[in-house]
């Protein structure tokens, strides 16, 4: 197995060796992971990938000097071979749970720690998150289009084997009810699910008797197991619909089965095909005979088959959730935002990429509805230590102000909200201190926390508003070093 604490850009080491040879070395960074923007014009994203970085920053140091002269050699390197060779994590590492919602701008992970060690982690984090992330969004989406079971059907299109298994957990964590990868399902001690390719009907010979031998056989071969036939291989209607349903009596199949069987339809015009093969399946006692349908679906086509009132029971998903089809490139960054305790920030032109800077932590404020129940109205991002989380923690009234209108205001008074924090430390001084959560654990923590938002938050053409904010002192904090910063460039000049 290689070492994914290394899967790295090796700008990450020149900049290293600068840091070690200038003795900057041991300068305590705070560096944050948040995106700017949501994929598809969401309204949030769904957060996975952060048990993969606990677990790849224990693999700092496990290499030796052999390994580092493949990819820094000459003697200008040697000192600094020999300490990368023995340099391990020492910090902390701060994230948000698998399975959170979080909203643009918000510390997804934050790293303190040794400036050279943390500098390196970038790269890996990105590439864990910025995978994971993408899949577990889609698979929300997907997922929110409809209250019937998804399950993940995208290894074959996934980038790769790593992109297979653990985008399989992404989509499970955000909704899925099941994976078909065999790995993911043996990482996380869950089943995983399948049913049959065209290929098995075509094994016994091009004819609507092998059809329905093949039927046959997989059921005496499945006996005990739910039961799903694929019935599109020569012609839904005027065959495969029928050769299932011989060979379910014949079978000693019917609605008593205590496993669950079922169809299912891969091609073609699936809401007309679902709501035929519905009434053929009826006619003939099979009531309870479930549909189930795949062919390159996304939450778009599942919202229109439903409109069009298709009788699917189930949908298999592939690469629109593997590869997050439509907008692939997850956007999470890894910025600098604090240096021996001073805030800094990159300054840009693009406001999109103006930072927040300091060591950060959100508080998520809850308040009780009567008719929705307890649901979440704000976010805000605060200082840690500073005036506006203190009176959170002490359960203050407080006023948070949108950062670009100040006008823009919400008063949460003493009493009338609940608060939690979103990012928990997850490794202090190099070691992991949260418990290991199942992916069971993970999965109703996403379900949990999506369903306190409202209604129209979740919905996913133009969703509703959720108000997200800094705390005055970090916008103040923010203002401060910008301003001094432009009054610097404005005086600055050389000979």
């Amino acid at each position: 197995m290689l070492n994914h604490a290394y899967c790295s850009d090796k700008y990450q080491y020149t900049m290293g060796k600068s840091f070690y040879q200038c003795g900057r070395k041991d300068k305590v960074a705070v560096f944050n992971m948040f995106y700017r923007k949501a994929p598809e014009n969401n309204n949030w994203a769904v957060v996975s990938g952060t048990e993969e970085v606990i677990e790849m920053i224990k693999g700092l140091g496990a290499e030796n000097e052999a390994f580092f002269e493949k990819f820094l050699p000459g003697e200008d390197y040697a000192d600094f071979r020999a300490y990368l060779a023995g340099m391990k994590f020492t910090g902390d590492v701060y994230c948000m749970k698998e399975g959170e919602i979080a909203f643009p701008n918000q510390p997804v992970i934050t790293v303190v720690g040794p400036i050279i060690e943390a500098q390196v982690l970038e790269t890996p984090i990105l590439c864990i998150m910025n995978h994971q992330m993408a899949v577990a969004t889609k698979a929300s989406r997907v997922c929110r289009a409809t209250n019937r079971p998804v399950s993940e059907f995208g290894s074959r299109r996934a980038h790769g084997p790593w992109a297979a298994m653990y985008g399989g957990k992404a989509a499970v964590i955000a909704g899925c009810a099941s994976t078909s990868n065999i790995l993911t399902g043996v990482m996380n001690d869950v089943p995983s699910t399948g049913t049959m390719a065209h290929s098995f009907v075509t094994s016994y010979g091009s004819s609507v008797e092998g059809e329905h031998h093949a039927f046959c056989d997989y059921i005496k071969t499945h006996m005990g197991e739910n039961l799903i036939l694929l019935i599109d291989t020569y012609d839904t209607l005027k065959c495969g619909v029928l050769n299932a349903i011989r060979a379910f009596r014949e079978n000693g199949i019917d609605d008593s089965y205590p496993y669950g069987y079922g169809i299912r339809l891969d091609s073609g015009d699936l809401a007309y095909l679902s709501i035929e093969v519905r009434k053929i399946l009826d006619a003939h006692g099979l009531e309870n005979c479930k549909i189930f349908a795949t062919n390159s679906l996304d939450e778009y086509l599942i919202s229109d088959l439903e409109l069009q009132g298709a009788k699917i029971d189930s949908y298999g998903v592939g690469d629109a959730i593997a590869t997050s089809k439509a907008e692939p490139c997850f956007g999470n960054v890894y910025k600098l935002v604090q240096i021996d305790g001073e805030p800094v920030l990159k300054r840009s032109e693009d406001k999109i990429k103006l930072i927040n800077p300091g060591f950060q932590i959100t508080y998520r404020i809850t308040k009780h509805d009567p008719e929705l129940g307890n649901i979440y109205k704000a976010d805000v991002t605060c200082l840690r230590g500073d005036e506006l989380e203190k009176k959170i923690l002490a359960g203050e009234t407080f006023t948070i102000y949108d950062e670009f209108d100040r006008y823009k205001f919400k008063t949460f008074d003493a009493g009338s909200y609940t608060f939690r924090p979103l990012q928990l430390k997850a490794m202090e001084h190099g070691e992991r201190i949260v418990p290991v959560r199942t992916l069971a654990e993970k999965k109703a923590f996403y379900n949990d926390t999506l369903h306190h938002f409202s209604p129209s938050e979740r919905r996913l053409i133009n969703p509703h508003y959720y108000k997200v904010d800094i705390s005055d002192p970090l916008y103040h904090k923010k203002m401060e070093i910008i301003q001094r910063l432009n009054e610097q460039i404005s005086e600055f000049k050389i000979d």
